[in-house]
């Protein structure tokens, strides 16, 4: 029964100030430093969204100092 809970659960997608993704329960208070970046769904919609935007998992820092 709790498989079944699970999947009717709603996230959305949060982003951080490096731009590094999660998904995160829409009824829950967002953590410090995360940002709803917009797309909401199930986890697997979420998790699908996160694939296609996130390319390049490297922090924004990390990639400012490389530049």
């Amino acid at each position: 029964m709790e498989e079944f809970e699970e999947d009717q659960v709603i996230y959305r997608v949060v982003i951080n100030h490096e731009e590094q993704y999660s998904i995160w329960p829409v009824d829950r208070e967002l953590p410090l430093g995360w940002n709803a970046e917009g797309k909401e769904g199930t986890k697997s919609e979420c998790l699908a969204h996160i694939e296609e935007v996130w390319t390049d998992m490297r922090p924004l820092s990390l990639r400012k100092r490389m530049e």
